[in-house]
């Protein structure tokens, strides 16, 4: 009896200074593996986006079917490593990307790790991949430009901070061109950049940062980067993560541009997932919920309010037609989610005209919300000028006799033309934009020889930074155009031009 008490007491004693815990983990098996994507058994408490952690290796992978008997996960790691069978670990973490300064300059991948060989980045900061976007209330309205660099996209669809602008047209026509021009453009503006690339070769992706480096962009830029070579599963995360990165720095006051390249090649590859899930296929394959894949990515970007430290996120996403057909579906959607489009013609591209821009089919739907009242008085004229030139060169190749009054207008509306064709990594600054249009519209640029159109713009641009720097930074710093600015820039113009047509003149 005495030894049964001794035992009693030993194990009361035991149980009292037991400070361990059982160890509970949810886990399930893989019952289907194929193709990066895997159906799991067992995890019936699984979140949507919810991280696990697969066989003894610990393959990191992401649940997105939610079933009664099962769920669907894309696996992130090395797929090959995944075999029926393997046990599963639930995490109970939603997808997350590592955030901070320290990425600024550095190429990652769509969860976060380092490709571009440098040092390791300490980050202690983690933002979900996926997140609802800011409410109504605490927006405000675009008020501020996004400059591009590129004439005939700040003159006629200018872009706003916090906007989202869609750049659209067939291969080859000079889509990413925009976009770089406009990162290199941010230079100095205190514009974060973030560059995701869905599906691109690394081998241009590496071409891309190597020219934004050579520039000095690439300081203000994060390149995120899901290669061709890489699993769908990458490519369709990268522009969540890119926007996730974003969000951080939007959180902190600062504005950030992303470029989405392109979202034709990431619905592709959530058109590969959902078929491999087994979800009910509709138009050319997609899924239904295609729209809310773009819808719910875009909605992100936005112009937060002062209360909510007046950040903003620029989104440029970036759709490739075919055969330049805009009814297409994915095309449609993306349309119908952004604020306008800039829309590149591969015919205009061909005849040289560069950039590409299809004026009548292009349009920004904030407008000139978003541009400088320098930039807007000039522009109100010329986009009449040019939209008259257009209407009369239709008409007038069919004439043989024409008055002088449309005479004048067509060999204005053809410099102005001329004018506007701006060569790749050559973004142009507002003043400088500013004073070239204000001059071609008073006719100053008329007598130029339209072969020496280009070559008088240069020209007149270095002429006005040395004698007339002053009047270029009274439009920069200002935003306006005042009577006595503008008539400085037309009369160095005017002195400035004679002297170029009497330098061609004697060269003939």
């Amino acid at each position: 009896m005495q030894a049964k008490e001794q035992i009693l007491k030993a194990l009361k004693k035991e149980i009292e200074n037991f400070k361990g815990g059982a160890k509970v983990e949810k886990i399930g098996r893989v019952i289907e593996i194929g193709d990066g994507v895997a159906v799991i058994s067992g995890l019936d408490e699984a979140m949507a986006s919810e991280m696990i952690e697969i066989g003894d290796q610990g393959v990191q992978g992401v649940v997105l079917n939610l079933k009664e008997d099962s769920v669907g996960a894309i696996i992130l790691g090395n797929a090959d490593k995944v075999k029926e069978g393997d046990i599963v670990k639930s995490t109970g973490r939603i997808l997350s990307i590592p955030v901070g300064d320290d990425l600024l300059g550095r190429i990652i991948s769509p969860l976060g790790k380092i490709l571009d060989g440098g040092n390791p980045v300490k980050t202690e900061k983690y933002y979900p991949v996926e997140k609802i976007a800011p409410g109504v209330i605490a927006r405000k309205s675009v008020d501020t430009p996004l400059e591009t660099g590129i004439k005939t996209i700040d003159l006629m669809i200018p872009i706003g901070r916090g906007q989202r602008e869609l750049i659209i047209g067939d291969r080859q026509t000079g889509k990413t061109a925009i976009a770089l021009d406009t990162i290199i453009n941010q230079k100095g503006k205190d514009v974060i950049c973030i560059y995701v690339a869905i599906g691109q070769k690394k081998s241009k992706v590496a071409k891309i940062v190597a020219k934004l480096t050579e520039m000095g962009a690439m300081n203000h830029t994060i390149v995120v980067l899901a290669g061709s070579s890489d699993s769908a599963s990458l490519s369709f995360l990268a522009p969540y993560s890119g926007c996730a990165v974003g969000e951080y720095f939007m959180d902190q006051g600062k504005d950030v541009l992303v470029v989405y390249d392109d979202l034709s090649k990431h619905a592709w590859a959530y058109r590969q997932i959902s078929l491999l899930l087994r979800r009910p296929p509709g138009r050319e394959a997609y899924p239904g919920d295609i729209f809310y894949l773009h819808s719910r990515l875009l909605e992100r970007a936005a112009k937060l309010s002062d209360e909510n430290g007046g950040g903003s996120i620029t989104a440029l996403p970036i759709i490739e037609t075919q055969s330049g057909d805009v009814s297409a579906y994915i095309p449609t959607n993306v349309i119908s989610i952004t604020d306008g489009q800039i829309y590149l013609e591969s015919e205009l591209f061909h005849q040289g005209t560069k950039p590409a821009l299809n004026v009548g089919l292009s349009v920004s739907r904030v407008g000139s919300s978003a541009q400088t009242k320098a930039t807007k008085k000039v522009a109100g004229r010329m986009r009449l000028d040019l939209a008259q030139f257009r209407e009369l060169a239709a008409f007038v190749q069919f004439a043989s006799d024409l008055d002088e009054a449309t005479k004048q207008q067509i060999e204005r509306g053809k410099r102005l033309t001329e004018i506007l064709k701006q060569d790749q990594y050559k973004p142009m600054k507002m003043s400088h934009q500013v004073a070239v249009v204000l001059v071609v519209n008073e006719g100053i640029f008329d007598n130029i020889p339209l072969n020496k159109v280009k070559k008088a713009e240069e020209t007149l641009i270095s002429y006005l930074i040395k004698s007339g720097g002053e009047l270029l930074k009274n439009i920069e710093k200002t935003g306006t155009l005042d009577d006595d600015t503008a008539k400085g820039i037309k009369e160095k113009a005017k002195s400035c031009l004679e002297k170029y047509q009497e330098k061609v003149k004697e060269e003939k």
